[in-house]
This record gives structure tokens, C-alpha cells and sequence, in this order.
């Protein structure tokens, strides 16, 4: 999915600021449902729910992550929070995507206008578009602190730790999802007619789709492994021939266990008049320059061999 891994604090503080806001408004968005009868509430209502469910799952994942290894599993748990970032995904497609795209259609074959607490909904909305643009803002700074020099949409693509960018796709959402739902209940009452209801709710519903396609895809790349960064791979590849040991990298093969711990394996190229343990105190350096280097590189593979050159 940028490179580094993202600090667990920093995530954390997002996904909490995230889930604070998303109760508070799904409560006040359902009260305007109830009283107003706008299924653009109610579909906004619901996507705060199944974002406040993802923000639970994002800390209940980070948390089952951090359990030692075990022998069935050696390598540790690591990869826990990728399951839980795609599970994020497909709860944000069905309960909040398909309810909506559901409770937009139902709306489009009996549309009725907005007769009772007008001003409600649209107080709501803006109240809501306020407290999410603060818990927005916390993702921003919490994702600058790591992205570095990559651009947004790099920073989502590559990003090892999967819980900033899922809170960042998420806060835009709801973001523009608020602007859609403003709009169908602001021309609903403007108008009369509940078409316009209907479209903001549509609307809602075609955008949790989007981005919950986009998190199951950059999700899936996680958990099928992905390699380290190339400023990792070039820090370790440097860090292994760094030394008199080793004459050069044959081959090399890394992938992330978790956001915060990289598996190494490499071929190396020794001499060819190196005594067995003159091999073994090579490797041993080696393996210490790679974690200085990159300390995110927690289990690490070298492999000795002779390299000939071909031709």
C-alpha cells in the first residue's frame, strides 16, 4: 500500500479521534432521521455506525498484533492488523456502501419530502461536517509525520501500517459524503421534492463503495506480503557489501510480517578461501549492519555462497 512503518501512537491518536467523532454524530445523525424522515440521514446515520465499528476493529487488530510468537505461528502476529484493515473494507462496502445504495433506491420509488423539523437535518450536517473536518485534520498531521516526501496517493499505496491511510480514506468519506447528504436535504426542502433525498443518498452510497474497493485492494496487496521499500532495500543491500566479509549481493528477497518488522533473505558472496567460521563472524556482521541500518529488519536469512562470474 510509504515508506517506514507508521508509528503505533500516531495511528492510534487518529483512529480514537476518529471514533469519538463518529459516535457523537451518529447519534444526532439518527435523532434527525427520526424526526426528519431523510434517508440521507439515515444513510449517513449508519455510515458513522460502520465507521465507528471500523475504528474498533482498526484498535482491536493493533492490539492482537502485538502477541509473541508462537511455535504454529514463528513469526509472530504482525500481519493481524492487514486482516483487520480488509474486514475493514468489506464492512465499509455492505453496511455502509449497499445499505445505502438499498435505502437510495427504496427512497427513488417513494420519494416524500422533508415536512417535519426542517432546520434539524441541515444543523446536523453542518455540525457533523465541523467535528469531522478535526478528526480529518488529526489524520493529516498524524500522516505527515511519516509520509515524508511521497504524495498522498503514494502515501496510501505504500504505506506498510494500514491503519493512518484506512482513517484517512475513511475521514474523506465521511467528508464528502456530509457535502452529498447537505446537498439532497438542502434542495429537498428547497424544492419539495424527495428526488433530490434520494440522489444525496445514492451518492453516499456509490462513494463507500469506491473507497471501500480501494482499501480491500491496497489491503490484499499487505496481506499477500509486500517487499520492503526501495529506500529499505538499498539501505540493507548497502549495509550487507558495506563490510570486507562479503563481496557482493547475489540475490535479495524482503516482505514485511507486519508494519514494524521486515523479513531478509539474501544470497551473499564470500571468498572462496574463507574458513567456516570466518564465514559465520562475516554473517554475524552483516546481520548487525542491517539492523542499524534498518531497524525494522527483525528476521534476517544470509546465505553464503561463491559467486563466479558468467562468461
Amino acid at each position: 500500500m510509504c515508506g517506514g512503518g507508521v508509528s503505533a501512537g500516531g495511528g492510534t491518536r487518529a483512529i480514537v479521534a476518529a471514533l469519538l467523532a463518529n459516535l457523537g454524530i451518529a447519534v444526532t445523525k439518527f435523532i434527525a432521521w427520526a424526526l426528519s424522515g431523510s434517508s440521507s440521514m439515515l444513510a449517513e446515520a449508519i455510515h458513522s455506525v460502520a465507521d465507528s465499528g471500523n475504528q474498533i476493529l482498526l484498535l482491536f487488530g493493533g492490539r492482537r498484533a502485538q502477541r509473541e510468537a508462537t511455535p504454529l505461528h514463528p513469526f509472530g502476529f504482525g500481519r493481524e492488523r492487514y486482516i483487520y484493515a480488509f474486514i475493514v473494507s468489506i464492512v465499509l462496502f455492505s453496511v455502509g456502501g449497499l445499505f445505502a445504495l438499498y435505502e437510495a433506491w427504496h427512497k427513488f420509488q417513494h420519494p416524500t419530502p422533508i415536512t417535519a423539523w426542517k432546520w434539524l437535518p441541515v444543523t446536523v450536517l453542518l455540525v457533523a461536517i465541523v467535528l469531522e473536518s478535526f478528526s480529518f485534520r488529526t489524520a493529516i498531521v498524524e500522516s505527515n509525520a511519516v509520509r515524508g516526501k511521497a504524495s498522498w496517493k503514494e502515501f496510501i499505496r505504500r504505506a506498510k501500517a494500514p491503519e493512518l491511510p484506512v482513517i484517512l480514506l475513511e475521514d474523506l468519506g465521511a467528508l464528502v459524503g456530509l457535502v452529498f447528504a447537505l446537498i439532497g436535504v438542502s434542495m429537498t426542502l428547497i424544492t419539495g421534492s424527495g428526488y433530490w433525498d434520494a440522489a444525496g443518498t445514492l451518492m453516499i452510497g456509490l462513494l463507500l463503495v469506491v473507497i471501500a474497493v480501494v482499501l480491500a485492494l491496497e489491503t490484499k496487496s499487505l496481506l499477500l506480503g509486500e517487499s520492503a521499500t526501495d529506500e529499505h532495500v538499498k539501505a540493507i543491500a548497502a549495509a550487507i557489501a558495506n563490510g570486507p566479509e562479503v563481496e557482493r549481493v547475489i540475490h535479495m528477497r524482503t516482505m514485511h510480517l507486519g508494519p514494524e518488522e521486515l523479513l531478509v533473505a539474501a544470497k551473499i558472496a564470500v571468498r572462496h578461501d574463507e574458513t567456516a567460521d570466518e564465514v559465520a563472524k562475516g554473517i554475524d556482521a552483516a546481520e548487525a549492519r542491517i539492523r542499524e541500518a534498518v531497524p525494522i529488519a527483525k528476521v534476517i536469512y544470509l546465505e553464503p555462497d561463491i559467486y563466479y562470474q558468467k562468461g
